[in-house]
């Protein structure tokens, strides 16, 4: 049997991996960074096959990764998280840099930075684990809080991606006794919330050409909360 709120209790960071170049530049949200060696420094980090980073990562053979603190906004999680980059470009507007690999870092946000060439790829089924030799790293703001993926879910309220390696199907957990849970959606563009508690049209329901009634963009630019 397993316990789907055991995995919960696996403590995480959240950091935005990027990869490409500045004409075909990608990102996602990622809680699966860890070091693996010391000598040289190695770190993996897991991609879901399907994501237009995963692509880059293996084109380029290089990643960055940067390390979110708790100021990092919902539109960032929207943007890096439940947005594809092959519909936009997820760098346009931020503070980004590229250094010696030549990838995209995103500066926004961030406590630090640490840029990787990958040295090894392992398949994982869904998802590839790639293993990547530190080439360059730096501190941006290290008087900022940390942001872990605890403090996303139970502060910001928010859940994995479905590409995510750490996705739970919330049917999972309200099937094994668990409380249900009303949905929300929140828009990552205005910060407007569809309460499925209180609407007529649960969210699942509306139209694809339904729209935002504050920003106007579309039910691809909404992600659910808790």
């Amino acid at each position: 049997m397993i316990d789907y709120e055991a995995l919960f209790k696996i403590s995480y960071g959240l950091y935005i991996v990027s990869s490409g170049n500045k004409e075909k530049p990608g990102g996602y949200i990622s809680n699966t960074v860890f070091q693996v060696t010391a000598e040289p420094p190695k770190f993996a980090t897991c991609c879901n096959k399907n994501n237009y980073t995963c692509g880059l990562i293996s084109g380029t053979g290089s990643f960055a990764v940067s390390v979110l603190h708790t100021g990092a906004p919902a539109d960032i999680f929207g943007r890096f998280g439940y947005k594809s980059g092959r519909e936009t470009n997820k760098m346009s507007g931020l503070n980004i840099k590229y250094a010696d690999t030549g990838v995209p870092i995103v500066l926004d946000y961030s406590v630090a930075y640490l840029e990787f060439k990958v040295v090894d790829t392992v398949d994982a089924g869904t998802h590839l684990m790639f293993i990547g030799e530190l080439v360059n790293s730096e501190i941006i703001d290290g008087d900022k809080e940390l942001l872990t993926y605890d403090y996303y879910r139970k502060v910001k309220k928010g859940l994995s991606p479905k590409n995510a390696p750490t996705y739970i199907d919330k049917s999972k957990l309200e099937n094994m006794g668990a409380k249900p849970v009303a949905r929300k959606y929140k828009c990552a563009v205005c910060g407007y919330i569809y309460d499925d508690a209180v609407e007529v049209v649960p969210f699942d329901d509306l139209p694809d050409s339904w729209q935002c009634p504050v920003c106007g963009v579309g039910k691809d630019d909404f992600f659910e909360l808790i």
